[in-house]
C-alpha cells in the first residue's frame, strides 16, 4: 500500500520559486484547457473526451514534463468520476467549471530519479538527491532529502509554503484481525469515540486541535486589522504577509501531528481489544444546519474527511475491514429505553423516569452505531478509558502573563477532568466522587 510523507521545502533560491510558481500556473492551463474540453462537449451534447482525447489535445504545448502533463489529465478525469457519483444523490455539484490560476505539479513514479550516495567508513546513507525531470530542454527540479527505501509518485503542492509529497511503497501487516466489532464516533470536542462489543471504550480529546484553531482564528484577526492599515504591495504589508504564512504553516503542522496521533492511538486501541471489523460515522449532516455563526465557524473548521480518512488507510495497514456511513439520530438515542431527546452539554441524561440512563454523550453516540453497523445491540460499557491526542507545544513567547489566568488543567484533559490512561467506572465519574 502506499502512504505519503510530507517534506517541507524552506528557504527556497527566488529563482527556484520563480520556476516553481511559474510550472505552477503552466499546470493550471493545463487543467483549464481540460475543463473547456469537457465544458463544450456538455454545452453541445456530444462525446465527452476520455483519457487519450486529452493526451492528445495537451500534448506538446505546454512547458512541462509529459508525464506531468498526463498526470494533470488524469486528475481531472478522477475529478469528473467523482462529481458524476456524487451527482446521483446531489444534483446542485456542479461539474468542474472555474478557472485556476495554480495547480500541485505530479510526477509518477517512473518520472522520479532518486540518486543514493553512501560513505566507505559507515554505511550511513546521507541525504539523497530527488530529481524531477521538467520536460526536453529545461533543467530539472533537484532537492536534497532523507528518503526512505521504496519512492512512489511525487506531488509539489503550495501549502502557505512548498511542500513535497512523496509516495512510499510499505508492506501491510499481516496479522489476522479478530473477531470483535468496534464503532467510531467522531466529534470537534472529543477527536473520537470507540465502543467494542465486548465492553471497551475509548475517548480521544480534540480540545488540543480546537484550542490551536481558535488561537489561529484569533492572530488572523489581528493580522487582518493590520494589514488593513497598510497599502497593499508595501513593505509592511509583505512583513505581516510573510508572518501570517509563517504562522499557518505552524498551526497546520501542529494540527496535522495531533489527528495523526489521535488516530493512531484509535487503531492501537482497535490492536489491543483484537477488533477486526471498524465501521467510521460520517457527521456530514450536522454541517446542514444553521446554528449561529460562532458555532458554524467551529463545524466549518472540523475536518472530519482527514480523521476518516486517516482511520481507513491505518486500519488498512493494521489488517483492520474499515468501511464509513451514516450515524443519522445515534447521538439523540437512549441506548437503554430507545428513547429521542435533544441533549444538551457533555452528559446524555434520559429524561424518561422508568429509565433514568446517564452516559457519555459521545459514548453514547458509538454504543448506538452498532446496530446500524452490524445489527447488533450492546451493553454499555460501564468503563470508560480517557487519553489525549498528544501534547500541545507552545512557543516561548506565546506563555506571557495574561491578564486573565488560564487554566491549565481546563486545556489540557478532558471533560471529565481525570488524567488519561485511567479507567474509571461511569457511575463514580458522572458522580464527582472519583
Amino acid at each position: 500500500m502506499e502512504m505519503v510523507q510530507i517534506y517541507p521545502l524552506p528557504n527556497l533560491r527566488p529563482a527556484l520559486q520563480r520556476r516553481l510558481y511559474q510550472a505552477q500556473q503552466e499546470a493550471a492551463r493545463v487543467w483549464t484547457l481540460c475543463r473547456d474540453l469537457h465544458l463544450a462537449a456538455r454545452q453541445q451534447a456530444t462525446r465527452w473526451p476520455n483519457r487519450e482525447d486529452l493526451q492528445e489535445a495537451t500534448k506538446g504545448g505546454f512547458a512541462l514534463h509529459s508525464q506531468t502533463i498526463q498526470m494533470i489529465c488524469h486528475q481531472f478525469l478522477a475529478n469528473v468520476e467523482t462529481t458524476r457519483e456524487l451527482r446521483k444523490t446531489n444534483r446542485k455539484i456542479r461539474y468542474p467549471y472555474k478557472d485556476k490560476r495554480f495547480y500541485p505539479l505530479y510526477w509518477p513514479a517512473q518520472a522520479v530519479s532518486v540518486e543514493r550516495r553512501q560513505t566507505a567508513q559507515t554505511a550511513h546513507v546521507e541525504r539523497s538527491r530527488v530529481v524531477l525531470p521538467m520536460g526536453r530542454g529545461r533543467p530539472s527540479l533537484v532537492f536534497r532529502l532523507h528518503l526512505p527505501e521504496r519512492v512512489g509518485s511525487v506531488r509539489l503542492v503550495w501549502m502557505d509554503g512548498y511542500e513535497l509529497h512523496i509516495s512510499v511503497l510499505k508492506t501491510p501487516a499481516q496479522t489476522a484481525p479478530g473477531p470483535v466489532q468496534a464503532t467510531v464516533d467522531l466529534g470537534e470536542i472529543h477527536q473520537a469515540a470507540v465502543t467494542t462489543n465486548t465492553g471497551a471504550a475509548l475517548v480521544i480529546s480534540g480540545r488540543g486541535i480546537r484550542s490551536l484553531k481558535r488561537r489561529h482564528h484569533m492572530a488572523l484577526g489581528q493580522l487582518a486589522k493590520k494589514r488593513h492599515r497598510c497599502q497593499k504591495g508595501s513593505r509592511r504589508w509583505c512583513k505581516l504577509l510573510r508572518a501570517r504564512r509563517q504562522m499557518s504553516r505552524r498551526t497546520r503542522r501542529q494540527i496535522r501531528a495531533l489527528r495523526h496521533q489521535g488516530t493512531r492511538k484509535v487503531i492501537t486501541f482497535c490492536q489491543q481489544h483484537q477488533v477486526g471489523s471498524l465501521f467510521i460515522g460520517n457527521p456530514d449532516g450536522v454541517r446542514c444546519r444553521n446554528r449561529g455563526r460562532h458555532h458554524n465557524q467551529r463545524l466549518a473548521g472540523w475536518e472530519y474527511g482527514r480523521d476518516i480518512a486517516y482511520l481507513s488507510y491505518k486500519a488498512k495497514a493494521a489488517s483492520i475491514m474499515s468501511f464509513t456511513g451514516s450515524e443519522r439520530g445515534t447521538s439523540s438515542q437512549c441506548p437503554i429505553c430507545g428513547g429521542k431527546q435533544k441533549v444538551k452539554g457533555r452528559v446524555w441524561r434520559c429524561r424518561n423516569p422508568r429509565c433514568a440512563f446517564v452516559g457519555h454523550r459521545d459514548v453514547v453516540g458509538s454504543a448506538n452505531m452498532h446496530p446500524l453497523a452490524f445489527g447488533t445491540k450492546i451493553e454499555f460499557p460501564a468503563q470508560i478509558t480517557y487519553q489525549q491526542a498528544g501534547p500541545v507545544r507552545i512557543r516561548a513567547r506565546d506563555t506571557r502573563p495574561r491578564p486573565v489566568p488560564w487554566p491549565p488543567a481546563r486545556c489540557r484533559r478532558p471533560d471529565t477532568g481525570h488524567q488519561e490512561d485511567v479507567q474509571r467506572p461511569l457511575a463514580l465519574v458522572l458522580s464527582g466522587s472519583a
